[in-house]
């Protein structure tokens, strides 16, 4: 049984830091691309960042990019999504997902077949 089990959201000023952790389970994951998304109330899931698991290729939302680095530690099994100078517009829930690696790294949401149950993140002013 696939599972992604994600952590370390929370509550933070602007201008701090917060790690998500994503640990993936129940197969290889070798050939998946994993994935961070976030969301607000009302919203649609909203891409942040991808990387393929098995050469490490990487993109990122222009919203994020140079400020949320992505990780892998393959031992682990466990992706991290490092988010630096948070702001109020990072405000969301943020889930992890996994998809085949196959095709672009930026899928769209539909195209990720599994997910993780979500983490919040609120960033005050």
């Amino acid at each position: 049984q696939v599972q992604l089990v994600e952590s370390g959201g929370g509550s933070v000023q602007a201008g701090e830091s917060l790690t998500l952790s994503c640990v993936a389970s129940g197969r290889d994951f070798s050939s998946y691309s994993m994935g961070w998304f976030r969301q607000t109330p009302g919203s649609e899931r909203e891409f942040v960042a991808a990387k393929r698991w098995s050469e490490g290729a990487t993109d990122y939302a222009d919203s994020v990019r140079g400020r949320f680095p992505l990780f892998r530690d393959n031992a682990k099994n466990t992706v991290y999504l490092q988010m630096n100078n948070l702001n109020t517009e990072d405000t969301a829930v943020y889930f992890c997902a996994a998809a085949s690696q196959y095709g672009g790294i930026r899928k769209p949401a539909w195209e990720y077949e599994h997910w993780g149950q979500g983490t919040q993140v609120t960033v005050s002013s």
